[in-house]
C-alpha cells in the first residue's frame, strides 16, 4: 500500500469550487539554519559481512533492471549497521556516495505524529481537540481534529489531485507555493466525507497539522523539529530548506515526468508539506530515524501504540463520493498510523519528489531497519523504486518478513 498521489489521479477530481483562504501563522525567514556533522556516512566493508556484498549486488541488479541513475542504502539490525553502500552516479562522472543528502519529503510526517503525541503526553493538548482553537479560520474546524490531520481521516481532498495545480506544477515547477494557496484549493472542494468517519492521503492535513503545532507550542516548525525529534536523536544531516537549495554533497535527481528527460534536483518543493518540515537528510540518517520511529523510542508505549494505530483500523474505503483510489480501506494488516504507514509489520514511510524516491522501514520482530534512496534514470519507471530495492534485500535478509511493494 503506497500513499502517494500523482497526476494520474486527476480525472477522479471533481471541478473546483470557490477557493477559501485559511489564515495560517506567518512564514518564517527564507534561510534556513543548516546544521553540519562531523560524522561521517561513509560506505562499509563489504567483505566485513557476506550479506552485505550480497545486498549490494541486489541494488546492483535492480539498478540495471530499472535504469537507476543511483541506489545509496544503508541496513542496520538490532541498531547495527550492516551495510552502507552506494552505486551509479549522481551525475554523469560524479559517483554516488552515502554522505550525498536527497528530498526526504513524507519522512517529516511521522516527526509530526510524534510531536503530537508528546503533546498529548504532557497535557497541552487532547488529540481529539477541534483544530477550530488554533485554526479558527479553516472551514468545519470544530469538526476537525487534531487526530484527523495526523492520521488523514479529516476528508479534506487532496490538493496534489487538482487538474489546475497539476497544471501549474508541471508549467513551472521552480514555483514557490504558499500554504495558503495550498489549502485553498483543498477546502475549494467539498470534504469528501464526514470527518473521523474514513480515510483518504490528503497533503493538506499535514500543512495544517504543522501550523497548527506551531500555534500550539509559540516555537517555529523548523525548530520544533529540531527540539524534539533531530537533536534527541543526533540526526545532524537531516534539515529544512526554505528554498529549494540542498546541503552539499548532493545527490542529484532527473525525471521524464514533463516528456522531456531533465534534471529536477532544484525543482521547488514548498507544495510538499507544511514550511519548517521540506526536509533533505543523508541515507544514515534516514536509517536512524526509521529505527526511532519503528521503536517508539521518542514515546510511551502508551502513545507509541496509539500513533501505530490512532483509530484507522477498521475505516471502510470506498464509500459514495469518495473514489475508490482515495478512500482506500484500513485493515490490521495495512493502514496508516499518526503519520506512519503500517504494512504487514513494516512501520515505513515512501517519499518521492520528480526523481527522488526512497523507502525508510522498519520490522520490529527482526529489528531490522532498511533505507534506500535512488534516483531515475531516463527508462525508469514511474513508481517508488526505492520501494524495489528495498524489497529485492528484504527477501534474502528476512524472507519471513516480506516487504511487498505494491
Amino acid at each position: 500500500m503506497t500513499y502517494t498521489r500523482s497526476g494520474t489521479l486527476a480525472a477522479a477530481v471533481l471541478t473546483v469550487a470557490a477557493l477559501t483562504a485559511v489564515a495560517l501563522p506567518p512564514g518564517p525567514p527564507a534561510v534556513a539554519d543548516i546544521p553540519r556533522s562531523t560524522r561521517a556516512c561513509v560506505r562499509s566493508d563489504p567483505a566485513a559481512d557476506p550479506r552485505a556484498a550480497e545486498v549490494l549486488d541486489i541494488a546492483r541488479q535492480v539498478q540495471a533492471e530499472l535504469d537507476l541513475n543511483s541506489v545509496v542504502l544503508r541496513i542496520t539490525v538490532d541498531g547495527r549497521e550492516l551495510v552502507t553502500g552506494a552505486i551509479g552516479e549522481s551525475m554523469t562522472d560524479v559517483p554516488a556516495e552515502p554522505d550525498m543528502h536527497f528530498r526526504a519529503g513524507s519522512v517529516a510526517f511521522p516527526f509530526f505524529g510524534i510531536i503530537l503525541l508528546q503533546l498529548a503526553e504532557e497535557g497541552r493538548i487532547s488529540l481529539d481537540d477541534p483544530v477550530a482553537q488554533w485554526l479558527p479560520d479553516l472551514p468545519r474546524a470544530d469538526e476537525i481534529t487534531l487526530r484527523m490531520l495526523g492520521d488523514s481521516t479529516s476528508g479534506l481532498a487532496d490538493y496534489v489531485t487538482d487538474p489546475g495545480f497539476l497544471r501549474a506544477i508541471y508549467a513551472d515547477p521552480f514555483r514557490h507555493w504558499t500554504p495558503e494557496e495550498l489549502v485553498a484549493i483543498s477546502t475549494g472542494y467539498d470534504l469528501w466525507y464526514r470527518p473521523g468517519s474514513n480515510w483518504s492521503y490528503s497533503h493538506a492535513n499535514f500543512v495544517l497539522l504543522g501550523a497548527a503545532l506551531e500555534k500550539i507550542t509559540g516555537t517555529r516548525l523548523d525548530h520544533l523539529l529540531h527540539q524534539r525529534i533531530f537533536d534527541p536523536l543526533a540526526l545532524r544531516e537531516t534539515a529544512n530548506g526554505f528554498t529549494p537549495d540542498i546541503p552539499t554533497p548532493v545527490l542529484h535527481a532527473f525525471t521524464s515526468s514533463r516528456g522531456t528527460y531533465e534534471e529536477s534536483t532544484f525543482w521547488n518543493p514548498s507544495w510538499t508539506t507544511a514550511p519548517g518540515a521540506v526536509l533533505t537528510a543523508d541515507i544514515c540518517d534516514l536509517a536512524a530515524s526509521i529505527e526511532a520511529v519503528g521503536t517508539g523510542r521518542l514515546l510511551s508505549p502508551e502513545s507509541f501504540r496509539t500513533q501505530l494505530d490512532p483509530g484507522t483500523v477498521g475505516l471502510p474505503g470506498p464509500v459514495h463520493g469518495c473514489p475508490k483510489d482515495v478512500c482506500l480501506p484500513q485493515t490490521e494488516a495495512q493502514h496508516f498510523g499518526l503519520g506512519v504507514i503500517v504494512h504487514d509489520g513494516w512501520i515505513l514511510s515512501n517519499p518521492s519528489f520528480y526523481g527522488y524516491a526512497a523507502v525508510e522501514a522498519y520490522q520490529p520482530d527482526a529489528r531490522l531497519a532498511v533505507a534506500v534512496a535512488t534516483t531515475k534514470g531516463c527508462a525508469s519507471p514511474d513508481r517508488n523504486t526505492a520501494q524495489d530495492v528495498a524489497a529485492r534485500i528484504v527477501a534474502r535478509l528476512a524472507p519471513e518478513h516480506p516487504l511487498r511493494v505494491e
